[in-house]
C-alpha cells in the first residue's frame, strides 16, 4: 500500500493543492494528515475542507486544538491567529445574517476539527502529531538526538509495541532512529529511508504549509508498506509552489502578522 503522509499545512491553501496534485500523480491508495491543518494561514476554511474530503483521517495538532479551545503557550502572533482563525471556522447565528448552508458549512468544519483523534494506530504504526509522550504538543527536534538522548531514548521506549512512529510539529522531515540519531530527508538518496527489519524509527513528513528547514518548498512523504501493514520505505518529497500567493493574503488579513508571511519565504 502507498500512503501519503502530509502535515502541518496551517491553511496554507496554495501549497496544499500542490501537494495533493502531486500527491495524485503518484497514484497512491489513501492519505493521512498527522495534525495542523489550520493557524498561522489565511485559507483555514478551504483547507478544512479539502483534508476533509481527501484524507482518511487526520489527527489534532496544537494549533487544531488552539483553535477549538485555547492557544496556550503560542507567541502573540500565533495567538492572534488563531483566535481569527476561530471566528472564521465557529458557527455564526442564523440571525446575524448568515444564510442556512453557511451555517451548515460551519458546523461540518467545527465538527470535523472537533472528532480530529489525538493518537491513531494500525499494523506496528504509532500516529500522534507531537511525540507519543505528549501527543498534542511536543517537539521532537532533530538536535535532540545529540543533545537529548535522555528524552529520545524515553520516547523511543512509549512507541512500542509499535516500531514505527509517525509524527509532525517540527516541520522538518527526516527520520529518528533509536541509536539515537536523526536522518535529514535532504542527505537521504532519491529521498528514500527503507526500514530495516526490528528496527524502531520515528518519521517525519515536514510541513505542507510552513517548512522550518530553511527551505521553503511544501514538504511531505509517501510510505510504502506490504501485508499486515509491513513498512518498507518512506519516500520524502519538496515541491514548489506559489508562496507569494499565500503572502499577499496573510499582508491583506490585519488580524495576521506580516512575519508569518515573510518566514514563509524563508523557509523558517
Amino acid at each position: 500500500m502507498r500512503t501519503a503522509l502530509i502535515s502541518d499545512i496551517h491553511a496554507n491553501l496554495a501549497a496544499l493543492e500542490v501537494v495533493l496534485a502531486d500527491i495524485d500523480r503518484r497514484g497512491v491508495d489513501r492519505i493521512l494528515c498527522l495534525g495542523d491543518i489550520v493557524g498561522y494561514g489565511p485559507d483555514p476554511k478551504e483547507c478544512v475542507d479539502l483534508v476533509a474530503k481527501r484524507c482518511e483521517w487526520s489527527l489534532m495538532g496544537n494549533h487544531d486544538f488552539g483553535v477549538l479551545y485555547e492557544p496556550t503557550n503560542f507567541n502573540a502572533a500565533a495567538e492572534s491567529a488563531a483566535y481569527w482563525t476561530r471566528r472564521q471556522l465557529e458557527p455564526s447565528r442564523k440571525e446575524n445574517g448568515t444564510g442556512a448552508e453557511e451555517v451548515a458549512d460551519a458546523t461540518r468544519r467545527w465538527d470535523f476539527l472537533g472528532q480530529l483523534r489525538v493518537r491513531v494506530v494500525f499494523g506496528p504504526f504509532l500516529c500522534v502529531h507531537g511525540s507519543p509522550r505528549r501527543p498534542i504538543n511536543e517537539y521532537i527536534f532533530p538536535e535532540d538526538a545529540q543533545n537529548s538522548a535522555r528524552k529520545v531514548q524515553d520516547i523511543f521506549k512509549r512507541i512500542k509495541p509499535a516500531s514505527v512512529c509517525l509524527v509532525g510539529h517540527t516541520h522538518v522531515p527526516g527520520v529518528f532512529t533509536d541509536d539515537p540519531d536523526f536522518l535529514p530527508a535532504a542527505e537521504m538518496a532519491e529521498g528514500i529511508h527503507r526500514f530495516a527489519a526490528g528496527e524502531t524509527v520515528i518519521v517525519n513528513p515536514g510541513s505542507v504549509g510552513q517548512p522550518r528547514d530553511l527551505d521553503p518548498r511544501a514538504s511531505y512523504a509517501i510510505l510504502e508498506t506490504g501485508e499486515n501493514h509491513d513498512p518498507q520505505s518512506v519516500q520524502f518529497f519538496r515541491l514548489d509552489y506559489d508562496i507569494q500567493r499565500t503572502v499577499d493574503k496573510i499582508k491583506a488579513i490585519s488580524e495576521l502578522s506580516d512575519w508569518l508571511g515573510e518566514r514563509l519565504l524563508q523557509g523558517r
